[in-house]
């Protein structure tokens, strides 16, 4: 159903450098493990990079956009006009991911993968083959020619990004309704009830999320998804910026380049590119754990442990963006510090 490139495997982890990162580990003047994850996370970035330094210097920020026909079914606080909007917001430098981009030093693209937008927009990219999605709770969200297509711009985005020579990848999205859609995408990859993971999204009360939980197991059951591959259940339920932000992932991992995952969206998106390409799951890397209330059960299923829980719930790839500077001081205590040798301290018995 999907383009060939999408089941390409992805590199191993370099097994040399991984090891030689253990050691260098046991070599800093600090007592072993003394720094918790921040040394498993330099340990885990240099055998991805396959390097002797880890780095974490060039991370661009993409954003990928799109909207949602179950918007109709009222699962949002929102209007769906609030895509179009942030979109602009995104590209004036007015928006927390923008801000977070400024202060990191990273450059930020934002792709219309599929939002009502008519007309191209200044300062955005667009790449889409429809215009938003179609209301899943009636009808397929997404034909697979148009999955297909967005999965692609996915690649795109990647190979644009390569150009700059990137450490790492932070993927955001935006989309009024699509944490429904993860929801549904999430329901229908664990096999389990829609109550147990749709939150409050962008601020639903306790009927909302009643609400948002009915149209969603009724969806499932009205495609028959439940289980089924992640091909099928993105036809049926899914987003164009989730499936863009898959095809980024799967591009990113298959260049050799980790990705710091965001919240809910992000982790959704994830977990369909694991299920679809297992040899991607390594090139993860989980930034916090979000107040979204499915979160804990798509980390749990990715066997996924976070840097951070600070209760962030607004996407765009800012709670990426906000843990990123955990793992640029992880690269610079890895290759930075002196080990007991150079710096003349006494080591513990052998």
């Amino acid at each position: 159903m999907l383009p060939e490139w999408i089941y390409r495997q992805c590199p191993e982890i370099s097994a040399i450098h991984r090891e030689a990162a253990i050691a260098r580990q046991a070599q800093l003047t600090k007592p072993t493990g003394a720094l918790g994850r921040l040394e498993q996370l330099a340990i885990e970035l240099a055998g991805l990079q396959a390097t002797d330094q880890p780095r974490a210097a060039r991370v661009p920020i993409i954003v990928f956009a799109g909207d949602h026909g179950i918007v109709a079914q009222g699962v949002s606080a929102y209007p769906q006009e609030v895509t179009i909007a942030m979109m602009a917001n995104f590209a004036g430098g007015g928006a927390a991911i923008s801000v977070l981009a400024r202060e990191l030093g990273s450059s930020l693209e934002v792709v219309d993968a599929g939002t009502l937008a008519q007309e191209a927009m200044a300062g955005i990219v667009t790449d889409k083959p429809r215009h938003g999605t179609r209301d899943f709770s009636v009808e397929a969200a997404l034909t697979p020619a148009e999955l297909a297509f967005a999965f692609e711009a996915g690649q795109r985005a990647v190979a644009r990004a390569e150009a700059g020579k990137p450490d790492l990848l932070i993927f955001g999205e935006m989309g009024i309704g699509n944490t429904t859609t993860s929801a549904a995408i999430a329901a229908s990859l664990l096999g389990i009830s829609a109550g147990e993971i749709a939150g409050s999204g962008t601020g639903v009360d306790a009927a909302g999320r009643a609400r948002k939980a009915h149209v969603i197991d009724a969806a499932i059951g009205r495609h028959g998804v439940a289980g089924a591959s992640p091909e099928k259940i993105l036809c049926a339920v899914g987003g164009l910026e989730i499936a863009a932000i898959s095809g980024a992932i799967i591009a990113a991992a298959q260049r050799r380049i980790p990705v710091l995952i965001d919240g809910f969206i992000v982790s959704v998106a994830g977990l369909a590119t694991v299920r679809l390409n297992p040899s991607c799951q390594p090139f993860l890397l989980p930034s916090h754990q979000s107040a979204e209330q499915g979160h804990r059960l798509v980390l749990r299923a990715l066997n996924a442990q976070p840097l951070i829980s600070l209760d962030l719930r607004l996407g765009e790839g800012s709670g990426a963006a906000i843990a990123l500077p955990l793992v640029r001081l992880a690269c610079s205590l890895h290759n930075g510090m002196a080990t007991f040798a150079q710096a003349n301290v006494p080591d513990r018995p052998s």
